[in-house]
């Protein structure tokens, strides 16, 4: 019975990790994308923090609900989980780079969106019929 949990949780981790960098990549790309329309059309840098928050929320929605439909059951805290470790990573890596480790309120609600976007992805990702 032991051995049966502990098989379970190992395979749970790896389907959270497996998330996270699923949402990673996917944010990578939309970045991407974003750069290059940024680059050759007028729009206007103001929209650069609403459009890394939307790009965010949809990466992490779909590496939770990708991460969910494997394991199946507690959607909520898997999903809640690949946001969160997705959202730790973005800052610990942005706060290396040269921001700082402050928290404001652009980082503030960055980390809400994530894990709402992960909580959400994982209702999804555990109600998604194959």
């Amino acid at each position: 019975m032991e051995n049966i949990d502990k098989e379970l949780l190992g395979k749970n981790i790896i389907n959270i990790l497996k998330g996270s960098f699923v949402a990673i990549i996917i944010t990578l790309v939309g970045l991407l994308i974003f750069a290059t329309i940024l680059t050759y059309t007028d729009v206007g840098e103001e929209t650069i923090k609403p459009v890394i928050i939307v790009i965010t929320a949809i990466s992490i929605l779909i590496g939770s609900g990708i991460s969910t439909m494997k394991i199946k059951k507690m959607g909520l805290i898997n999903g809640g989980v690949v946001g969160l470790i997705y959202v730790l990573l973005i800052y610990f890596a942005s706060s290396l780079t040269g921001s700082g480790f402050a928290l404001n309120v652009y980082s503030t609600i960055m980390i809400i969106a994530g894990i709402i976007a992960g909580v959400l992805g994982g209702i999804i990702g555990v109600n998604v019929r194959k």
